[in-house]
């Protein structure tokens, strides 16, 4: 009887079977690191933090966050994918997962086959705003004051940021043309467009909620599929006349390829039921997020769909990084 090398390597791991499902069953029994590409006291950060406490409460063991900044989470997601798939390294994964293969050269990993998708968590609406003393009252104002004057300025929080993406979809959904100003992040990019030097961006919801509730930014149109709990007067995009492309960046917990499939239920069951807690709906609204809970199969059906997207999007604007 002639056997593969496959089914040679299948008899080969029988032994190993009663070890490796009581080391499941018995996960976690020790800290979890949690990586994050971002630093500390960002929207990334406190998507982490969010969860840390109740996850420590329901697994008994430390949910240790290890902040990795750098290279829109190239690092991080590095890091992660080069881990034992054990479950003891997870990775609080943005959008950045699906939009950096359509604008680098070159990555360290695959993005479809080096992770585990596990659960999508929230997403946080990115938003056209401008200033207080800007004469925009619609997104409808800005086309028509964009097409008077080609060129007008619209800031971002930097290159390939959803703000980007979302600038150049609006350009041609609306057959204007802007010219794209990157800051180096989110803050001095909103306080240009607070203090009347740019007059319109876009940005995400939660980096710019503070400053809407205090009537700094004037938010216009959410591009995303509905509107958001923090301001449900504020149109969508496509209920504004000009639908684009939902380019909400989104929080997931992602983990190395392999991860066993009862770790990956167990986090998504946890999370799913953290989720469903008023007071956690509570803090995620009230930073601008919206609740999603998308399970595994989902998620790993939105990966290669955004990748898609973005490449699109990218090749048409010419956005790529070095």
């Amino acid at each position: 009887m002639h056997r593969t090398r496959r089914e040679f390597a299948a008899l080969a791991a029988l032994p190993l079977l009663p070890r490796l499902a009581a080391a499941q069953d018995a996960w976690p029994d020790k800290p979890i690191r949690l990586l994050v590409g971002f630093p500390p006291g960002g929207p990334t950060d406190f998507a982490a933090r969010i969860l840390q406490e109740p996850l420590q409460g329901l697994w008994g063991q430390p949910l240790v966050i290890e902040n990795r900044p750098g290279a829109s989470q190239v690092i991080a997601a590095e890091a992660v994918a080069k881990s034992p798939p054990d479950g003891y390294t997870l990775f609080l994964c943005t959008s950045n997962l699906t939009s950096n293969p359509a604008v680098f050269s070159r990555l360290p990993y695959d993005t479809l086959a080096d992770f585990t998708p596990i659960i999508v968590i929230y997403s946080s609406p990115t938003v056209l705003f401008t200033g207080p003393d800007q004469p925009f009252r619609s997104v409808r104002d800005v086309v028509e004051a964009a097409k008077r004057r080609p060129g007008m300025a619209a800031a971002t929080s930097g290159v390939a940021t959803s703000g980007h993406f979302a600038t150049e979809m609006f350009m041609r959904q609306a057959g204007i043309e802007l010219t794209h100003v990157p800051y180096r992040g989110a803050p001095p990019a909103l306080q240009d467009v607070v203090g009347g030097r740019v007059p319109i961006t876009f940005s995400t919801l939660s980096g710019a909620i503070a400053l809407a509730r205090d009537g700094k930014l004037r938010p216009l149109a959410v591009a995303a599929p509905r509107r958001s709990p923090a301001f449900p007067d504020v149109p969508t995009s496509a209920e504004a006349g000009f639908p684009i492309r939902d380019t909400s960046p989104w929080y997931s917990f992602v983990g190395p390829a392999g991860l066993p499939e009862a770790i990956v239920q167990r986090i998504t069951a946890d999370v799913q039921a953290l989720l469903r807690k008023p007071e956690i709906i509570a803090r995620i609204e009230q930073a601008g997020g919206i609740v999603e809970g998308e399970g595994p199969a989902e998620f790993r059906a939105r990966i290669p769909r955004e990748i898609a997207i973005n490449t699109e999007v990218a090749r048409a604007a010419d956005i790529h990084i070095e």
